[in-house]
């Protein structure tokens, strides 16, 4: 019995590449979920802003380009719900609503997208990979920046200033780390 893994193909992401069962697709889901908390742990906190830096976007865009839209949607999902229902899994280990949860919203939504957009292949290139990184980057702010404006009783001006701006060149430095890990993992599985 062979257990070779077959070349991958456009309209796959890479856990297409695990045989497929129900149990594969649940382990994926809370893992997506459990590592997007574990990552939400590497926090740092940004003077004037009631948003720290973390690993928690990172892990986000991981899981939803890994997975695929429907388990990354699933994942992100999983893991706002669980925060919300008091799993201190958040950002420096809180739960609940805050400020900043429009910021986790926005990576529901942006895991669907990064997701649908890995299964047409925008994972399998450095550059390919950095624009779909820039596109989640940019749906996770277009939420969170507008609901931290409303939630903290900001202007949306200051939001900006405190909920996006500082954080621009660390997401420059994540979206180079996934050109570097995504393609170079479709590179492993070709061989």
């Amino acid at each position: 019995m062979s257990t070779a893994v077959a070349p991958a193909r456009t309209g796959q992401v890479l856990a297409d590449l695990i045989p497929a069962s129900r149990v594969r697709d649940v382990a994926l889901v809370v893992g997506g979920a459990a590592l997007t908390g574990l990552a939400a742990q590497i926090a740092v906190p940004v003077p004037g802003s009631p948003v720290p830096v973390t690993g928690q976007t990172f892990a986000a865009l991981l899981v939803g380009t890994s997975l695929g839209a429907r388990r990354g949607v699933a994942s992100l999902a999983l893991y706002a719900l669980a925060g919300l229902a008091g799993l201190p899994w958040f950002a420096q280990g809180t739960s609940g609503f805050s400020v900043s949860f429009g910021y986790i919203l926005g990576m529901v939504l942006a895991s669907a997208v990064v997701g649908a957009l890995a299964r047409r292949g925008a994972d399998r290139n450095v550059w390919r990979t950095a624009g779909t990184m820039l596109v989640g980057e940019a749906i996770i702010y277009a939420i969170g920046v507008p609901y931290l404006a409303y939630a903290a009783d900001m202007s949306l001006s200051a939001a900006i200033a405190a909920g996006l701006t500082p954080f621009l060149l660390g997401d420059a430095l994540k979206a180079a780390l996934a050109m570097g890990l995504l393609p170079s993992a479709w590179k492993l599985v070709r061989r």
